[in-house]
């Protein structure tokens, strides 16, 4: 029966299969982080316990930031898993497998299953593309999306060039264009139009554009995309609306919760953070292909639309430019595809970069490893001037001793693959170990690194879960309060919530989290708390309504 199984048959079940061991196991393992994560698992976990499926919310009030597509797809998973953190990630999950199986089919329809399957490959074993697909935030969902969009306008305009009617792509390309911006919002189509417009300016291809598909398209788009929006005007939540796309702008305009950085930052993001695919991405970044010249095109036009206009925005956060691994992982695939293929070797400069960033990411497992467990406090302080990094390093944490082992191993096989392996040998290995390395990290190294960062706080809140209490933070902003309490609903509804907390006739005992660094002007305007328990970086207090 398996020999009646065709070759890209038994590649996509190997890829699937592939997908379901590397992105859904352990997914459970480390609390969600602040903020995104967390916001959005609140924004499901509120979902189900107000019943309200038609509004997105935070703390028990509209949340205009997002709109609701992948919040929904949260709620189904946390209806089948439980209100948790793998329930949180598990959507992410299929969107990765799904992501390597859309990059086969796309592949094998430009050139053949080898290309198709090297290109799964490039893109799931590189770094950052593997750590998202093992998160709760929204971007995986947002940026496939957008992708298959472009790769439907791009088959209308081959299809057209062809004298053909390429109408069958246009429904497809808007429907999914709106599923986008039913998930992170107008900003799908600024990627997509700015894309496709220079892309059609440079092949000079507008005279192949119907007006009458334009316009099924606007009207796919509109109904799709704009179906959230629409239904909250219609119900009289004309603010929500208005505040969602104020936001949009404030986003491009100025920095958002300290986001800020240096022009450089995603170029620089993309090249250490989509390792090893960055590396043999930039060999053939300026080499024209033989073949499917005019796709390399359209990806290289959204590689530059994506690092230029998150470049120019303000607020700089590394997932902003992450629609950018789709044109690197396909340029990798290319470069990857001479060397398995058509016997091409690679360049010194190659060799010479992928051992630079590859040790680079040897070397930090050891370092962590030695800064938690070896370095004391005051040797650190003299290097780190944050005194609450400082705190939270000062947290005890087991550790095995063993986990330098992971970045030696991954150093081992990049220097015997890069100096004595050759063509598809020398990939497979070089791809594998990243692979690897990232699945022991995830399971060795973060829950350990997360114990330090936001464990204390997460461990402070969790023991007041479904208890009658109220828990906040203070001195700093968290989601953590509402999610891993529990919180079924507003302290007050029309009031400022930390100052009823803090003054407000409640009717329940008060707890604060604060930060370290925050504690002393934290209990010189507020006498009333006293200290429960310090740990790590962060101050545990509670409200006494007898001082």
């Amino acid at each position: 029966m398996i020999k009646n199984i065709t070759i890209e048959n038994r590649i996509r079940i190997l890829i699937a299969l592939a997908g379901i061991l590397l992105f859904i196991p352990f997914n459970g393992l480390v609390h969600l982080f602040d903020w995104d994560e967390i916001n959005f698992a609140e924004s499901a976990r509120e979902m189900i316990v107000t019943g309200n499926y038609s509004t997105v919310g935070i703390n028990f009030i509209p949340f205009w930031e997002k709109p609701p597509l992948f919040i929904w797809m949260q709620v189904l998973s946390m209806n089948v898993f439980g209100i948790n953190e793998f329930a949180a990630r598990f959507p992410n999950a299929i969107c990765g497998i799904l992501t390597l199986l859309v990059l086969f089919e796309i592949g094998n329809s430009l050139k053949n299953y080898k290309f198709g399957l090297i290109w799964a490959i490039s893109y799931g074993s590189a770094i950052l593309p593997f750590l998202y697909f093992k998160s709760g935030i929204i971007d995986p969902w947002f940026n496939l999306f957008i992708f298959t969009a472009l790769f439907f306008a791009f088959k209308y305009f081959r299809q057209r060039e062809s004298g053909l009617n390429g109408f069958r792509n246009v429904i497809p390309s808007a429907g999914i264009l709106g599923l986008a911006v039913l998930t992170k919002g107008p900003v799908a189509i600024l990627l997509f139009g700015t894309t496709l417009l220079l892309y059609l300016l440079f092949e000079r291809k507008f005279k192949l554009i119907r007006w009458s598909d334009t316009l099924i398209f606007a009207i796919v788009l509109i109904l799709s995309g704009g179906a959230y929006h629409i239904y909250q005007l219609l119900t009289g939540n004309s603010q929500l609306v208005y505040d969602f796309f104020k936001y949009q702008v404030r986003l491009m305009k100025t920095e958002d919760a300290g986001h800020g950085g240096s022009i450089i930052y995603h170029p620089l993001v993309l090249f250490l953070g989509v390792f090893p695919a960055s590396i043999f991405a930039l060999r053939v970044f300026f080499k024209k292909e033989n073949t499917n010249n005019d796709f390399r095109k359209l990806m290289i036009i959204l590689f530059l639309v994506v690092l230029v206009i998150f470049s120019l925005v303000q607020t700089k956060i590394v997932h902003y430019s992450s629609l950018c691994y789709f044109p690197l992982s396909y340029l990798a695939a290319v470069s990857l595809y001479e060397i398995c293929f058509n016997s091409v070797k690679l360049s010194k400069l190659t060799k010479i970069l992928l051992l630079i960033v590859g040790f680079v990411y040897a070397l930090i497992p050891g370092a962590l490893q030695l800064i938690a467990t070896t370095l004391s406090p005051e040797f650190l302080k003299t290097f780190i001037k944050d005194d609450f990094a400082i705190a939270c390093i000062d947290h005890s944490v087991v550790w095995g001793g063993y986990e330098f082992l992971i970045g030696i191993l991954l150093g081992i096989i990049l220097l015997v693959s890069v100096i004595y392996w050759h063509g598809t040998k020398q990939i497979t290995s070089i791809l594998v170990s990243t692979v690897l390395y990232l699945f022991l990290l995830m399971v060795l190294i973060v829950p350990k690194i997360e114990k330090y960062s936001q464990g204390p706080a997460i461990a402070f809140i969790s023991q007041f879960k479904d208890k009658p209490v109220w828990v906040s933070t203070l001195g700093y902003y968290s989601y953590a309060p509402y999610f891993y309490s529990a919180k079924m609903q507003r302290a007050c509804t029309e009031c400022n919530e930390e100052e009823f907390l803090l003054k407000g006739p409640v009717n329940k005992e008060v707890y604060f989290v604060t930060k370290v660094t925050a504690f002393q002007s934290v209990i010189d305007k507020y006498p009333q708390l006293d200290i429960v328990e310090k740990r790590g970086g962060f101050v545990l207090l509670k409200r006494n309504d007898k001082k």
